[in-house]
Order: C-alpha cells, then structure tokens, then sequence
C-alpha cells in the first residue's frame, strides 16, 4: 500500500482536446499515472473531454467522465463521487493546472475535502505569476533576465523605454507560448503588447530583455516527501534562446556544456525546485547560458507537472517520469521504489544514456495557408518525432528520416535548396526545415563562421553537419562496385539511408541493401537501459545502430544483438509516426488496442514507432518495442531479424498504409485486408469503377493527370468541383473550384507538389448532407456496422472538421437502409477483412458515396467511447483470423446523442483565413453527450452549420 494510506479515491484532471502546445504527450503521461495508481490499489476517477486518447478509455480508470473541462463538471463529479480523496493535477498540461487554481479560488477543493497531490497551489502560483516568480528567484540567488510585468498599455511601453529592443513579451498563464512574441522594432511593440494582454486570462504580461544566441537547456526533475531530488535527463536544444522549445531540435543528453556548468545548472534547478513549495512530483525547468567562455547560467521558467519534455525525456532514457512521480505523489519515497528497467536498482538512481536522442518537431504549416512560416517564442509545431543513435550524427539522420515529408534524410536525396537567398533567407529567418537548410548551406560553400553567425546554433553541431557532408562527397567519388567496406560502415554509423547511399553512387536502393549483405554490415539492435549498461536491463525496448565485426580468440566472427528473438508466434503492428493534421492521436488509440488484442490472441507483440509523445511507445505497451522510423528500410530489418507472422497496416493511419505495397512485394504478410484492396480504394478511379459495377451511386467524376484533361472533363462535369489528390490523408490538397481559372491554378499547384499523381475531379454536391459509417468485416464477408454519423456541417467540409452526430438525427429510414446497404456492400466488394470507414454525401434523398477507407479512421475511438464497447479489439482478433464478426455480443449503450466536436489551434496564426473546407485544419476533437436535439448546445452548432464554408 502507499505510505499515505489516507488516499484511497484519487480525481485525475486530464488536459482535453489536442491543441498546439499540448499535444498526445499528456495523454502519455495520464495513462501512465492512471495505471501507477491502480497497482496501489487507489481507486481513480478520470475526468477529460478527449474521446480520441488512451486515457479516456473504459480501461484505464475506475471511472471516465468525458465531460468539459470547467468546474460545472467538477463539481457534479465530486457530488457523485464523495469518496475522492485527493486531485491530482499536474498530469494534464496547463489546461488541468489553470482548472486546479479556479477550482481552489472557488474553494470547491475545500468545500469537499479534497487534497491537492503532487504540487501545491503556491507552487502553481510562483511558477506562473512571472512578478511573484523574479522576486523570489532574486531572493534565492539564482540570475534572470531583467525583466518587468506590465498590467497595462502604458506600464508596458514604460518597460520597453527602460530596456531597449529586442525585448520578449510573455502572456501570464498561457499555453505554448501563446501571446509570446520577440519585439525587434519599436513600431511593432504596441500591436504585440496589446496581444498579449489580451490573450493572458489576467491581462498581465512580463517584458523582458530578449537573451537572443543564448544557448538554451532544460532539466526533468523528481523529488519526494524526504527532499530526495533526481535530474532524470539534460536536454540541449539546437537552435538557441528566441524559437519556443516545442520548435526547437532537442538533443539529449546535453552534448556541448562543460561538466562544470552542468553541476552549476542542476544544483540552481535543485534550489529552485525547493524553493517553490512543499510538494512531491516533477518539474520541468529551462535555462540560458551565455555562449561564451564564462557559461553564465540564468533561469527561464520552472513548471511544476510533468511537461512535453517529461515525455520525450521518459522516451530518452527509459524512466517513466509520470509513474514515478504519481508514486511521489501519492508519498511514497524515491529509494522505496524500483528502477522501472532494471528491476534491480532503485528509483533514486540517476539515469546515464550511452547513446543519443534527437528530437524534431513536426509543423503542418500547408494547413495554414497565409500563416506566419517564421519560427519564435509561440509554439507553432503539431508533432514530433525521435531519433536514438550511437552518435548525435545517426540521431539526426534517423530523427530527419521519421518525419515524413518526402526527404531520405539529411543531404543526398537531390531535394536541398540551392538558391543562396532563400538559404540565407531561411537560416536568418528561423524556419521550420531549417534542419536541412544547415546542410544545404554547407554544401553551398557558405563558411560555417558566417552560418554561426546567423543561427546562434552551436559550432560543435555545425561541424557535426560538415563532417556528414565531407563524407557525402567522399563516398560521391565512388560507384556501387568500387565503394569499400569501411566507407560503407562509416555512412551506415553516420545514419545515411540506403537511399541516400544509392543517390551518392547513381545506383539503385536494393544494390546497396546487396552490398550491406555482401559485405555483413547488419544492423544490430541495441536496450535502452538508463544506466549505460552498469546494470542489466530488463526493458524489451530498441533502437538500431551498425557495429563493425569483432573476431574472438576461436575465429568467431560477431556483431553484439540485444535483440533475442524469442521461437514465439509474433504480429508487428506499424505505428502512425508523428502527430499531424489529419492523422493524430487517434490512430495511436487503435494501434495499442491493436497490440493488446494480438497479445490476447497469443502472439509475441511487436511495435514499431518513433513519436515520443504516445502510449505506443511506452516500454511496456508491446511485448516488444523498436522505437524506429516508420521507414522501409528500418522496418524491413526489424521483420528480416524478427520473422512475424504478418504485419497490420490498418492502425496506424496513412503512415503504416503507404508500406503496404512494398511489404507485399518483398513477401511480407499484410494482416487483415490485402494490399490489392488497399491500392483499389485509394486509386479513385479504379474505386469509381467499382462502384459502378455494384450500381452504387456517386458523384460524376473524371481522373486527370494534367490541367489540359482537368479542363475538358470541366465541361463535362459542371461547377462546381472537387478536386482531389490520390493516396492522401486528411483532405490534403483538395479543394472545390467554382471557375476554370480557379481550377488551373489549383490543379498546376497540386501536380507541382504532387507529380504523376492522378487527380480525382468530381461534380461538388452542393447542399448535401453528409454522413459517414465505420465497420468491421471478416473474410466471409459478415459485415456490423459500429456507427453512423451525420455531420452538421454540409457536405464540403472535411470529415475531420466536421461536427459528427452519433447516431444520426435527420435522415430518414430510406437514407439510413441506402447507407446500411452500400456500407455492406462495399465492404464485401473491397475484401476488407478489419475496418473499414465509408463517407456519404446525401441529396434529395439519393446516397452517395464519397469515399471508403479500409483501414481504421478518426472516428473510431469516438464511437467506442460513445457505445462503451471496444471495437479496435474486436477489428484486431477479426483481423488475426481469430473471431468471426458474428462471434461478437454487440451491445452498444448510448443515452441521446453524442458529438464528436472539432477543436482548432487558429490562434496560433492569427492571419489565417478561417473558414472551412475540403482539407482538413482541425488539431484535435472533444465529445460532447446531450440528452435531446432540444439541447442549447446542439441547436447552437446547428444554426452555425454553413456558416465557414469555403469554395
């Protein structure tokens, strides 16, 4: 039992809809707490309003309300259940902490005895009051920036008279640096200043002097009740002070600080830890230091729950931040509790990484059309992704390959810039790709003094950058047939891909797999283990490298696997890579219950994923975790090593489909719905052909590879049209265009970002109703539909963007047996063994169909949550071929309605035109349940319906 036996009913705030600045990472950290609690035997109540999440799964707590995240529900919460002893707070992001301070000024904690664990308000109070927080941190010791807090308009301009320009302006209480903003120029400061005391809950703003080429760092710290405290992870970020720090690269651990400064900075993060108040948990706690000889160490920020970085940092060293700190919370002690890896050692141990992590953000900019490209002090990223390697070099290259964006990496893939304005333009104007743009400007010839001097970015990591780019060019001067084993070796350890290789030598990818044969150069998979091998580790969980051969005494020629592969049966399950626009959270969702479900059905589980933010990849969600790109040539390593059974390609979104074709042409089982099924759904045409032999109505339509077809096939189908790209997700690159003028223009931009790909037009349906259905089918084509969804919004606006209605409440019993009927018939037509997910545009009460999607979608964990039944894992074992649709007990259990509601991140871009359409804007979803159509809320939404449409 907890050494504070006293808690036996705990509240867990979760942080509700994915916005940027608070992403999937809380729904990690949540998760894990949740389940912390439930090995001491404590009850747990959940509330969180994210339908899409681990966290608000049936499983994970005692009880799940997915309520609004305001006090109205706190309290009804806290009437139904009067046993909740305590509120653990700091799981949830800032959107938990702020409802934890207005629940206290409410004094609703105290009017029903509840305890605040894991932080305390004061804490909460300094760390966000940046007056309350300089004050004391002068009375401690410990140096800032100066800095003052405005209140008002003329208080700051006083502040900015005194200080001089550059100056940061800082919106108290804000998330992901909303409302922050780096002023260079005087005639910008009255707009920004206005901003952020608007944007700010208490109209309050801290002026400072902008710290600009500072470099910046960041500790993860845990203390207990006995003032034990231990510094988890040091993190570097690349690009120095002035880019928000979920914008910035981060390298753990720290690569370019000295040992001197180091133990300087954590005992400053250990004084500040302490001095804030009397609480047991976590704390994330950022710094500048000055890049020069002195290292002169001022504080930024402290925040007092776990943060983005907690997560990335439990993913970096294997210590699971938010567990530990909920066992602190709840009072146990750090020496009482286990290394989570080791099994041996205890939790007050330190971790030491012999290896490198990368950390790259991931933004969605082509979402935003108009937006604010530049990178600054408000977070702008939507994602990320990891990277660990042996060297920072291989870090960066596997970090820059899991992106996806269409680059092999760093350098080599004949896609860098080569213009020297738009190089110079992007590295003075911070950008988002900025992390090849060093590259490009290295192999320009531009000297590294002058890059330094306009990035800020450390000398040490540009040299990184030059020698990748000495070697490119070496290996250039050879071919396939006269490139040597330890140049190879070299490339391989540096993190270039087999493709970038091949595009060095002019020959082709599988040449240089061949040769990597030839020559035994194996990728060997290495433990991330905390403790840099002193103890062993217990932890099934990998990441790749290439080691050179050693011989031993006997002749034996080895490279050292930690990889065992078990003689089990073994499914490996493709995560869905980094969090984006149209593919989000949700699919991480499916992909855990895909890995529970196989675990159920016998099998070895094995997962393979590179975004730190997710439950996926927690060490112990799968049997087996390789924290890898999402890439053909990591994959098919870890499934030449590993020998599964099959792959599922269906959980993890567009990400794990876009393998399917090679996974099949190399021989490698698909679980569930085959790759040719797979292609004839996504290739419009060949979809509309067989929509047409099953008599199934739908939208006049034409395929065009070129601006001359899209023309002709105009005057044949009528504006307005939608145009739409093959093989994409989340609208990406469709619109609808009212002219001929409209339609070049759209369709000239799309084959310039898209080239050869085929272009879908069809007749828009103006007016139209939409709806859509997901459902499960096994190989005897039996068919249950889990849901059908009407949309408010009309027909136009993407499915993600859209308010959907479960069930649905305008359509008659013909319309509702149409939808029955095609979902039952496509589903059979395309083999889909598993989900499938089929959109319908309904007009004068005639069905038809827009799109089907055999695999999982965005509305899946909606409508388990909304029915309390978990599809997923029913999908997964029909899938595996071990149940059979009909051997299910369906029983799905809704009161009224549910809606699954669109949330947006546009005050991140303040420029960006609004309104609605067919690509999709939104960053995450809440649901909302009401008892009747008659509700205020409903007829709210429903009143707005046309209200952004865009054409």
């Amino acid at each position: 039992m907890p050494k504070n036996s006293n808690l036996k009913s705990i509240l867990i705030i979760g942080s509700g809809p994915i916005v940027i600045g608070q992403a999937c990472e809380f729904d990690y950290s949540g998760s894990q707490s949740l389940r912390s609690l439930r090995e001491d035997g404590i009850e747990t109540i959940l509330i969180n309003s994210n339908p899409a999440t681990i966290m608000t799964d049936p499983s994970m707590a005692d009880h799940v309300y997915l309520l609004p995240l305001n006090t109205k529900s706190i309290i009804k919460i806290l009437k139904e259940h009067p046993q909740i002893d305590a509120v653990l707070p700091t799981m949830g992001g800032q959107t938990a902490l702020n409802l934890c301070i207005e629940a206290d000024e409410k004094g609703i904690w105290k009017d029903f005895g509840v305890e605040l664990i894991g932080v305390d308000i004061n804490a909460i109070n300094i760390t966000e009051d940046r007056e309350q927080f300089r004050e004391l941190m002068g009375k401690i010791g410990v140096g800032m920036a100066p800095q003052a807090t405005a209140t008002s308009f003329l208080k700051g301009k006083e502040i900015a008279q005194e200080f001089g320009f550059p100056l940061c302006i800082r919106a108290s209480y804000t998330l992901g640096g909303a409302g922050a903003a780096i002023v260079y120029e005087e005639e910008d400061f009255d707009k920004l200043l206005r901003r952020g005391l608007e944007i700010s809950p208490i109209h309050e703003v801290m002026i400072d002097k902008a710290m600009m080429g500072w470099k910046e760092y960041e500790l993860e710290l845990l203390r207990d009740k006995n003032d034990n405290v231990v510094i988890i992870c040091s993190i570097e970020n690349m690009d120095p002070m002035g880019i928000h720090t979920g914008d910035s690269i981060t390298v753990a651990p720290a690569m370019t600080l000295s040992d001197k400064t180091y133990q300087k900075m954590r005992d400053m993060a250990i004084k500040m830890m302490r001095s804030i108040g009397d609480f047991e948990g976590g704390c994330n706690v950022q710094f500048a230091v000055s890049p020069d000889e002195k290292e002169d160490i001022i504080a930024i920020e402290i925040n007092p729950r776990v943060s983005r970085s907690s997560a990335l940092a439990s993913k970096a060293t294997g210590y699971p931040i938010a567990k530990i700190a909920t066992k602190l919370a709840i009072g146990y002690t750090l020496d009482e509790l286990d290394n989570q890896i080791t099994k041996s050692t205890s939790a007050l141990f330190e971790p030491t990484l012999d290896y490198v992590i990368v950390k790259i953000p991931r933004w969605n900019f082509d979402k935003f059309e108009g937006s604010d490209r530049t990178l600054g002090l408000q977070m702008k990223a939507v994602g990320e992704v990891m990277g660990i390697g042996r060297s920072f070099q291989e870090a960066l290259h596997k970090a820059t390959q899991s992106l996806e964006i269409k680059r092999n990496g760093l350098g080599a893939d004949g896609k860098g810039y080569k213009d020297y304005n738009q190089i110079i333009d992007k590295l003075t104007n911070a950008s988002w790709d900025r992390v090849f743009v060093i590259y490009d400007a290295i192999a320009m010839g531009i000297p590294l003094s002058q890059i330094y001097d306009i990035t800020k970015i450390d000398m040490w990591y540009l040299k990184q950058y030059e020698e990748l780019f000495q070697l490119e060019k070496e290996i250039s001067t050879y071919t396939i047939d006269t490139l040597d084993r330890d140049l190879l070796l070299e490339a391989k350890q540096k993190g270039y891909g087999d493709r970038q290789i091949a595009h060095m030598l002019g020959c082709l990818e599988s040449q240089v797999y061949n040769k990597r044969d030839e020559f035994n150069i194996q990728r060997v998979f290495k433990l991330v283990d905390t403790c840099a091998a002193e103890f062993t580790a217990k932890t099934p969980y990998y990441y790749s490298t290439f080691e050179n051969v050693v011989e031993t005494a006997s002749g034996e020629i080895y490279t050292h696997n930690e990889s065992i592969v078990s003689d089990k049966k073994k499914i490996v399950v493709l995560g869905s890579g980094p969090n984006r626009i149209g593919q989000g959270i949700e699919f991480d969702y499916c992909c855990v219950h895909g890995v529970l479900a196989a675990a159920e059905c016998g099998y070895e589980t094995i997962m393979i994923n590179c975004n730190p933010e997710t439950v996926s990849t927690d060490f112990d969600t799968a049997d087996k975790l390789y924290f890898e790109p999402v890439f053909w040539e990591h994959i098919y390593d870890i499934i030449r090593h590993e020998k599964p059974e099959g792959v599922i390609v269906q959980l993890g979104g567009q990400t794990a489909l876009k393998l399917a074709e090679k996974l099949t042409k190399y021989g490698i089982k698909i679980i569930g719905t085959s790759f040719e099924s797979l292609d004839l759904a996504e290739d419009r045409g060949s979809f509309s052909s067989l929509l047409k032999e099953n008599n199934i109505p739908y939208p006049e339509f034409g395929i065009a590879e070129n601006a001359d077809e899209a023309l002709a096939l105009a005057d044949k189908l009528d504006f307005p049209i939608l145009v739409r790209p093959s093989y994409v997700l989340g609208g990406q690159g469709m619109k609808i265009v009212i002219n001929k003028e409209d339609l070049i223009e759209h369709v000239v931009d799309l084959l310039r970002r898209m080239p050869n790909n085929k272009l879908l037009l069809d007749h828009y349906l103006d007016g139209a109703i939409e709806a859509e259905a997901d459902a499960i089918c096994d190989a005897d084509g039996n068919v249950y539909i889990i849901g059908i969804m009407e949309h408010i919004e009309p027909c136009g606006v993407h499915s993600g963007d859209s308010n959907a209605t479960l069930p649905a409440f305008n359509l008659g019993d013909l319309v509702m047996q149409q939808i029955i009927d095609h979902t039952h018939t496509i589903a059979r037509a395309l083999n889909t063994v598993g989900l499938i997910n089929i959109q319908f545009a309904i007009k004068d009460d005639i069905v038809y169909i827009i799109e089907a999607n055999p695999r999982a979608s965005r509305t899946v964990p909606f409508i388990a949550k909304a029915y309390k039944e978990p599809y997923v894992n029913y999908a997964t074992k029909v899938m595996l071929g071990a149940k059979k649709v009909t051997d299910f007990d369906f029983n799905p259990k809704l009161d009224g309605y549910a809606i699954k509601q669109p949330v947006f991140s546009f005050n991140k871009f303040p420029n960006v035109d609004k309104r609605l359409g067919p690509e999709m804007k939104s960053t995450g979803e809440s649901i909302l349940f009401i008892d009747s159509l008659k509700d205020d809320e409903f007829y709210d939404l429903y009143s707005r319906r046309k209200m952004y449409l865009s054409k």
